[in-house]
């Protein structure tokens, strides 16, 4: 019965690091990279500033104001595609939708190129368009669907809208309902960019020296993946053990009875 036990436990722990493996996401078949992804100065400066262009399906709201009467500075609106009686928190189907050829089509102007630009770029350009047809229009353009996508070992795993421009780590994992207890702390991955070739990042949040030689700054559509520790491997391991353990122990148990009614 000793050996049984010996036995089974020599399995788990041979076998719960093939069970990580398999339950970890964005492996490589290169050697694993752990250490934290160091940031240089000029580029930290740039990822501080960093204000999203529009590109192909991005979905925006556009609005032009005009002047409400002669001589009067209220404005008044003649084109939205705002929605004010929406709730989620990320909107799919809202506002307007960029083409892939970088255009929105709007009345008076018609079709008209906004891929590349800035919010603020974008206002300016559609004011000076408006101008044509307008006397002194006024113009906002924003961005609707700005998210980063939250996975792994958080509470509430799934996209958080980026409402401010920029958003970091710590506001990502906090909005997300903060890390579960399997969590590892020491490495969490940034996925950015063509995920057929992403530039991934590791970040490890227990050090303050590690975290001033990384980049706690999101971009839009980035990837946040928070990996689970070892624990995780050897809890879901011990989880799927222990039916077996108890059915082997049901069929041994009438054995060990009677080797002990003989002894």
């Amino acid at each position: 019965m000793k050996r049984i036990i010996f036995l089974s436990v020599l399995f788990a722990l041979i076998f719960s690091g093939c069970s990580m493996k398999e339950y970890k996401l964005f492996q490589s078949d290169k050697k694993e990279q752990k250490s934290t992804t160091i940031i240089d100065k000029d580029t930290y400066k740039e990822e501080v500033v960093f204000e999203n262009i529009i590109a192909p399906n991005d979905r925006v709201d556009i609005t032009v104001y005009i002047q409400a009467g002669q001589g009067s500075q209220q404005m008044t609106s003649m084109l939205t595609s705002r929605e004010t009686n929406v709730s989620n928190d990320i909107q799919e189907n809202i506002g307007l939708l960029v083409t892939q050829k970088g255009t929105v089509r709007l009345p008076l102007i018609g079709s008209f190129k906004i891929e590349g630009l800035t919010q603020d770029e974008a206002s300016n350009k559609l004011i000076q368009e408006y101008k044509k047809y307008i006397r002194n229009p006024y113009v906002l353009v924003e961005i609707k669907n700005q998210r980063v996508v939250v996975i792994g070992e958080v509470k509430s795993p799934g996209i958080v809208s980026v409402t401010n421009g920029t958003m970091n780590i710590i506001e990502a994992i906090a909005r997300s309902g903060d890390l579960t207890d399997y969590a590892s702390r020491t490495d969490i991955k940034v996925i950015r960019g063509d995920l057929r070739d992403p530039e991934i990042r590791n970040v490890d949040l227990t050090k303050m020296d590690a975290i001033s030689m990384a980049s706690l700054y999101l971009k839009p559509n980035d990837i946040l993946y928070v990996q689970p520790g070892e624990i995780k491997g050897y809890n879901r391991l011990f989880n799927d053990i222990v039916p077996f353990w108890g059915m082997l122990s049901s069929i041994l148990n009438p054995f060990v009875q009677r080797k002990t009614l003989i002894d």
